[in-house]
């Protein structure tokens, strides 16, 4: 049976940061966007709130800012190697953030199957972000569902691989999971840990499929 592999984006494949603050650093506005991240750490708002707030931030944003965000990141080594061994496996690979589609669906040209992000409007912004777009842990969980029925595999062919809490409710539900650079809301509940820069030495962690 084919494999599924989940990887979150924020502080998992980009390492450090999260993709709103890569975003706000081309736009000078680095230290609002970590000031924003830490709030909903905190959990003092949620994403809908978050959204709303990084949407205003974001008022000058441009296509090209975006794109040197992506191309500037600090990504973790080899991510294009393990999706490309993942696919040539017959495994399916899709990441799920809690980031913004705009900047998460770049990763298809990766080698991604699949990628879903928080929905925001079009770049350049013309139009308000729509709250009820923005995901959460929960959603993550939902979405890994859609995508088992769609590649044909279930919750039990699944590997997850996150760094925090807004991965904690995807990993109760599969059987594998990985926390790369995890903090302390994974403890104890992730089947291996990585720290480290290089995502293929987490990849290898998770062994061959049963």
């Amino acid at each position: 049976m084919p494999r599924l592999h989940l990887f979150d984006l924020d502080g998992t494949l980009l390492h450090g940061t999260t993709a709103p603050v890569e975003i706000s650093r081309q736009l000078g506005l680095e230290a609002e966007a970590v000031a924003l991240d830490l709030e909903i750490a905190a959990r003092r708002i949620g994403p809908p709130e978050y959204a709303i707030h990084v949407r205003a931030l974001w008022a000058e944003l441009t296509e090209a800012h975006v794109a040197a965000a992506f191309e500037g990141a600090p990504w973790l080594a080899r991510i294009r190697e393990v999706w490309a061994r993942i696919r040539g496996a017959g495994d399916y690979c899709a990441v799920v953030s809690l980031s913004p589609s705009f900047f998460v669906e770049r990763l298809l040209n990766w080698g991604a199957h699949a990628a879903f992000g928080s929905r925001f409007p079009t770049v350049p912004f013309t139009e308000p972000v729509d709250p009820a777009g923005a995901l959460n842990s929960a959603a993550k969980v939902r979405i890994a569902d859609q995508l088992c029925k769609e590649f044909g595999v279930t919750r039990a062919d699944c590997v997850a691989y996150g760094d925090s809490l807004s991965d904690r409710d995807l990993f109760t539900v599969v059987p594998v999971s990985v926390a790369v650079n995890g903090d302390a809301s994974l403890t104890g509940l992730a089947t291996h840990s990585y720290t480290g820069r290089d995502l293929w030495d987490a990849y290898q962690l998770v062994g061959p499929a049963r």
